[in-house]
C-alpha cells in the first residue's frame, strides 16, 4: 500500500513539471528594444508601421506575444508607398498576440483617421487577420456629423460599419463644445479662482470709509449746537472804564 502511494506521488508530479516549464517559458524575455520603429508587412504588401519607446518580446511559450509597457504608435496607410496615411492609433500600453495576429491597446486609446473619423477609449483589440476592431469598454466615437457614446462597440479597419453594443447616446455636430477631441472618460480639474485685483480692494475700502464719514455727520446733525460765551473786547474794557470815571 505504501508503495503504490509513492508510485502515484512519483507520477503525479512528473505529469506537473511539462506545464511548469511551460509557464516559465512564457517568462522568459528573448528580446528587448528601445526606441523602435517596425514596418509589418503581410502577403508581400507593407501593411503597418509601429514605433515604441521599449519592446520586450515572449517567444518560447505557447502563446509568443510582445509587449509594450511605455506605449506604441501604430500607422496605417492607403497604399503600399508608405505616403498616404490612413489613420494612427495611439495607446500608453499594448500588447501584440504574434500567433494570433491581435492587437490589445489599453489607457488612453486614441484613433484618428484621414476623413476626420476619432475614436477615444480606454481598452481596443484589432484583429490584423479579420481586419475587425472592437472594445468592451466606454468608448466616445467622433464622425463628421455626430458624435456617439457607447459601452462597447465592433467596426471594421475603415470605422465604416459601426455596431454600438450599448448606445448611451449621440450629439449633433453643431451641438459639441470646442474641445471634442478631449477623452470622455478623463474627469477635468477646474481651475483655481483668480485672486481679486487690487483696485477692487481699493474700491472697497474707499466705500467702507464713506459709509463711516456719513455716519459721523449723521451724528454730528443729531448733536445740540452749544453757544461759546463771547469774551469782552478792548473796546469793551475802554467804555466800562470811562463809565466808572463818570460816576466818579
Amino acid at each position: 500500500m505504501a508503495l503504490l502511494f509513492i508510485g502515484s506521488a512519483l507520477l503525479f508530479s512528473c505529469k506537473e513539471e511539462p506545464k511548469a516549464a511551460e509557464e516559465s517559458l512564457d517568462t522568459i524575455m528573448t528580446e528587448k528594444s528601445t526606441n523602435l520603429t517596425v514596418i509589418v508587412s503581410e502577403n508581400g504588401r507593407r501593411s503597418y508601421r509601429f514605433t515604441t519607446p521599449l519592446l520586450e518580446g515572449y517567444t518560447l511559450g505557447r502563446d509568443p506575444y510582445r509587449e509594450f509597457r511605455k506605449g506604441v504608435k501604430i500607422t496605417t496607410y492607403q497604399d503600399d508607398s508608405l505616403t498616404t496615411v490612413n489613420a494612427t492609433m495611439e495607446s500608453n500600453y499594448a500588447i501584440y498576440y504574434e500567433n494570433r495576429k491581435l492587437w490589445e491597446a489599453k489607457g488612453n486609446v486614441r484613433i484618428v483617421k484621414h476623413d476626420g473619423t476619432k475614436v477615444f477609449t480606454q481598452q481596443l483589440f484589432w484583429n490584423s487577420t479579420t481586419k475587425r476592431i472592437y472594445s468592451n469598454v466606454d468608448t466616445k466615437i467622433v464622425t463628421a456629423n455626430d458624435t456617439h457614446f457607447t459601452e462597447g462597440f465592433e467596426s471594421d479597419e475603415e470605422l465604416v460599419e459601426l455596431n454600438f453594443r450599448h448606445w448611451k447616446g449621440k450629439v449633433k455636430m453643431d451641438e459639441q463644445v470646442a474641445s471634442a477631441d478631449k477623452d470622455s472618460t478623463v474627469v477635468e480639474q477646474k481651475p483655481a479662482a483668480k485672486p481679486q485685483p487690487e483696485k477692487k480692494k481699493e474700491e472697497s475700502k474707499s466705500k467702507s470709509q464713506k459709509a463711516k464719514d456719513s455716519q459721523e455727520s449723521n451724528k454730528n446733525r443729531l448733536m445740540p449746537q452749544r453757544k461759546m460765551p463771547q469774551l469782552p473786547t478792548q473796546l469793551d474794557k475802554k467804555a466800562d472804564v470811562a463809565k466808572d470815571r463818570r460816576i466818579e
